[in-house]
């Protein structure tokens, strides 16, 4: 994979994470921390966006009815 460097501005205690994590051996460094938040983003954005579309294609989001009944199938 290419990378490229850009610049960013963080909340402090994100960057501060950021460092901890590669303190305690949770991440080679901060370029790779920040990466790998943003690929657990992007997969979630895909998701997001797959959700959205079998939602369409089966008649829009869950009314409460069936909201309930999955709830229930779920035991929750």
């Amino acid at each position: 994979m290419t990378t490229a460097k850009i610049a960013v501005s963080l909340p402090t205690e994100l960057v501060e994470q950021a460092h901890r994590a590669v303190a305690e051996g949770r991440a080679s460094s901060v370029s790779a921390y920040v990466a790998r938040a943003l690929e657990e983003q992007a997969k979630l954005d895909d998701l997001a966006s797959l959700l959205e579309e079998m939602l369409t294609e089966t008649g829009g989001p869950l009314n409460r009815a069936e909201q309930k009944a999955a709830d229930r199938a779920l035991g929750r």
